[in-house]
């Protein structure tokens, strides 16, 4: 299927627009950074996997909502609550004190639902505490999965291609990435162990069609030895274009089709 049959568009001969494009977007993450330190105290907003505190998994008999749940526990001062299991379960992730205990915050949890549901309405099924040791070592490994990700990659495409495409890719996957990070940055998005995963996947679509396109740029290098490297270059995105634009589109279906029924 090709969307984009005979696509001429002059990308090249645009990328200083682009390059203006994606400094300003990093400058606003940036500065969506530092911003985060010096009112939040890091540059992203950790989760309590990465920070530490208490997890709280709670069970409802009777039918209820995230919503409801978050106005049970302070509204928009509540911490964050996600579905977990059945349709009427629910993960509460609350940060803990230095002077509390993971007791003392199930019990503050407990009594702030009780006040809201009936008696005997609701169950809390398990406690557990991440300690701040454990998030820090959590923030550690993470940025080692990014960098190794990065090494291999740079690795693998030295091999197959050579060092400055290797190169190349390394730098416009970090391009992506920081995009990403600046986006998290600039709306507050609680950093999970799955955001994580999230980042690396994003890694993996870029250098994924980045190699799509690094092959048919050697397939033409040996077709037309007399275009020039702008013409080169345009003609092998064009030509990979339809098949960059359908896989973006058929991961975002199902992307959408996790929000809207997740």
């Amino acid at each position: 299927m090709r969307i984009f049959q005979n696509s001429a568009y002059k990308f090249i001969e645009n990328r200083k627009k682009a390059y203006v494009v994606s400094g300003v977007v990093i400058a606003l993450g940036i500065a969506a950074m530092i911003l985060n330190v010096a009112t939040i105290g890091s540059w992203q907003n950790y989760g309590v996997d990465f920070t530490g505190g208490s997890l709280i998994q709670v069970r409802f008999d009777e039918p209820t909502t995230d919503a409801a749940l978050r106005a049970a526990l302070g509204g928009a001062d509540a911490p964050p609550v996600t579905r977990f299991g059945t349709e009427n379960e629910y993960v509460i992730r609350a940060p803990i004190d230095d002077d509390s205990s993971i007791n003392e915050v199930a019990e503050a949890v407990e009594t702030q639902i009780a006040a809201v549901y009936s008696a005997g309405s609701f169950e809390v099924v398990r406690t557990e505490l991440v300690g701040a040791k454990v998030g820090s070592e959590l923030q550690l490994k993470a940025l080692y999965a990014i960098l190794f990700s990065f090494v291999l990659t740079l690795l693998y495409l030295a091999f197959r291609f050579e060092m400055r495409f290797g190169l190349a890719a390394v730098i416009a996957t970090a391009h992506d990435m920081l995009i990403t990070l600046g986006f998290l940055a600039v709306f507050k998005v609680e950093i999970a162990l799955p955001t994580v995963a999230a980042i690396l996947t994003i890694a993996g679509y870029s250098i994924n069609d980045t190699v799509v396109v690094y092959d048919r740029v050697r397939e033409n290098l040996r077709k037309y030895k007399t275009l020039s490297l702008f013409e080169l270059l345009n003609n092998s995105i064009n030509e990979t274009l339809s098949r960059t634009v359908m896989t973006s589109v058929t991961t975002l279906l199902a992307l959408l089709s996790l929000y809207i029924l997740g």
